[in-house]
Order: structure tokens, then sequence, then C-alpha cells
């Protein structure tokens, strides 16, 4: 069966099922009060590490070296504000997980290896300058 059918079907059921547990301890209102409260607070947080990804991103592009950690991250950043958006207890709890840098790193760390590795290939290949050049003659004109 496809994963990601597979998560279409199990990730509703599993939402509803915490719903409805999490509904009969706390009640209706509080339940829906937390929900909303889980959404505004991880979209702002999401805002604010995806500001701090941006600037970390453009200090990497000033020193000259290929953002691969924060272009993962700001990913990562995006697909845990939409998991926060959606409403639920599960969604919301992988979103933070992805959303907090600790937890963000050990996730995606197996990527950022990868990446980290052809970075550093690309780095020793372009340590030269390819170019022409002509010799000119001390009595040419063109010479400056």
């Amino acid at each position: 069966m496809n994963t990601v059918l597979l998560a279409v079907i199990l990730i509703p059921i599993v939402e509803i099922y915490l719903f409805i547990k999490i509904g009969s301890q706390i009640g209706a209102f509080s339940t829906i009060f937390l929900v909303f409260f889980t959404a505004v607070v991880g979209v702002y947080y999401a805002r604010y590490e995806g500001i701090n990804t941006l600037r970390s991103g453009m200090i990497q592009i000033i020193k000259n070296q290929i953002p691969a950690h924060e272009l993962i991250s700001g990913a990562a950043i995006a697909f845990a504000a939409v998991l926060l958006i959606i409403p639920g207890f599960a969604t919301d709890l992988v979103g933070f997980l992805l959303i907090i840098p600790i937890t963000r790193n050990l996730i995606l760390g197996k990527f950022n290896k990868k990446f980290e590795n052809k970075e550093n290939k690309e780095m020793e290949k372009s340590n030269f300058i390819e170019g022409e050049f002509e010799d000119i003659e001390d009595d040419n004109d063109r010479k400056i």
C-alpha cells in the first residue's frame, strides 16, 4: 500500500481518537481552545524560527558557502507550520518537534550529513580559477 495513502487514512483516525480521549478528560471547550492555542503559538514560533533560519542562510551566502542546512531547516519549518495549522494533537506534536532547533537537528541529521559531504567535495573541486591568458611582449601597445 502506498505510504501517502496510508498516512492520509491513519492521521485523521489518530486525530479523532485523540480528540475524543482528550475531550473527555478536559472538556469540549478546553479541547477546542487548546487546538486553537497550539496553532497560534506554533505559527508564531515557526515565523520566528523561519526568520532566524533565513538570517543564518544569508550569513552563509555572504561567507560564500552553500546554505544546505538552512535550506533543509527552512523546508522543515514550513512543513511544521502546516502541521501546526492542521487541527489535531498528533500533528501539533510533530510540528513542534520540527520547529524546535534541537529536535529538528536530530530528526534531519541524516539529510544534513549527505549535503555536507557533497558540499565539502564541491569546495575541494573549486580551489582553482579557470581562465585564459596571453603573453604580451614588452614592446606591445596593448600592455596595461
